[in-house]
């Protein structure tokens, strides 16, 4: 039988059972409680559970709606994945993130983008934009909504509003007495938002800023790319604030003074006319730039090599001086242990 309502100590209601023929005869049938699991009944039953689930679904979709409605009218900062770049039919070059399944377009005059520094100063505007923002996609982005159609169900935001409104949060005060969350100083959690052989872009609470891959790191590396990817959360101290006014905001910050220098620690296990391996990390006129196996920054102005090694090329290494001012080690390449390839 199928129960019409549920039942202490029997089943509940749409549930199908296995009841006695003289129970339900005498008290399930009689009393409206159930009826018989025929065909057409589980066939009513069936159409009952799909219009059931279809309804729920549609409530669930009305509900992450007026999630973005409320969003809308407070001005709430929502975080999404910059998931493409795309230029529309109308002429327009947007951003494209997701939230609760809707999809969000960004003007690319909205995302707020970092120009400074890319050496790209005579180009286009926006094709530089959209090159940088290439580099971004993966990255978490902060957004504000600014309008929202209920009939297409498409959405528009602005990274620019939410930078602005972050910006006055951590970087301001009512009180001039009392000082801001983000201050020079202050060691903060950065996001990573783009990677480049010898820079990473970060955001710093509504503030972009490229920094060094060597001001990323006490070790030498051939590439960023290798220890840092986007989405990449990280600990950074903040060097200076330069702030005019909230949208003219530059932040310099750097990860070595957030974390441990084991620079000279390391450098203790060098000793002079010590030979070791390492890797070639940069190439620059004549110097090489050298991270030895042993953890140690080294340096070399001489290889006594036929053929010139190259960047990422393993090396051996012989010390002739310990730096501890600078916390390198100097010397000369002796011999190429491995071409990189």
């Amino acid at each position: 039988v199928i129960l019409k309502a549920d039942i202490k100590g029997v089943g509940k209601k749409d549930e199908v059972i296995n009841a006695s023929d003289g129970y339900a005869r005498n008290f399930l049938f009689p009393k409206n409680l159930a009826v018989e699991a025929n065909a057409e009944n589980m066939s009513k039953l069936k159409a009952k559970k799909d219009s059931n689930a279809y309804k729920k679904s549609q409530e669930k979709e009305e509900a992450k709606w007026h999630q973005l409605l409320n969003a809308q009218r407070t001005r709430k900062i929502l975080t999404g994945p910059l998931s493409g770049i795309e230029k529309l039919e109308s002429g327009w070059t947007v951003a494209v993130t997701y939230f609760n399944g809707y999809r969000i377009l960004i003007p690319m005059s909205e995302m707020m983008i970092n120009l400074k520094g890319d050496g790209r100063e005579n180009a286009d505007t926006l094709n530089r934009q959209v090159r940088i923002a290439n580099n971004m996609l993966g990255a978490d982005i902060d957004f504000i909504i600014k309008d929202l159609d209920e009939t297409s169900r498409s959405v528009v935001a602005s990274r620019k509003d939410a930078m602005m409104r972050k910006r006055q949060i951590f970087y301001f005060t009512d009180n001039e007495e009392e000082q801001p969350m983000v201050y020079p100083g202050r060691i903060v959690e950065a996001r990573v938002i783009a990677v480049a052989p010898k820079a990473v872009r970060l955001e710093v609470f509504g503030v972009e800023c490229s920094v060094r891959a060597r001001d990323m790191a006490w070790e030498w590396m051939p590439d960023a790319t290798e220890k840092f990817q986007v989405g990449d959360l990280v600990l950074v101290c903040v060097n200076k604030i330069e702030m005019p006014d909230a949208e003219n905001m530059t932040v310099s910050v750097d990860a070595k003074g957030a974390t441990e220098n084991t620079n000279k620690d390391n450098l203790k296990k060098c000793h002079r006319q010590g030979k070791y391996s390492g890797i070639v990390v940069d190439v620059y006129k004549g110097t090489y730039f050298i991270r030895l196996d042993l953890g140690v920054n080294a340096i070399a102005h001489e290889c006594n090599m036929a053929s010139l090694p190259g960047k990422r090329d393993k090396i051996g290494f012989v010390v002739t001086r310990i730096n501890e001012t600078s916390e390198v080690a100097e010397g000369i390449i002796t011999r190429l242990i491995k071409k990189y390839s």
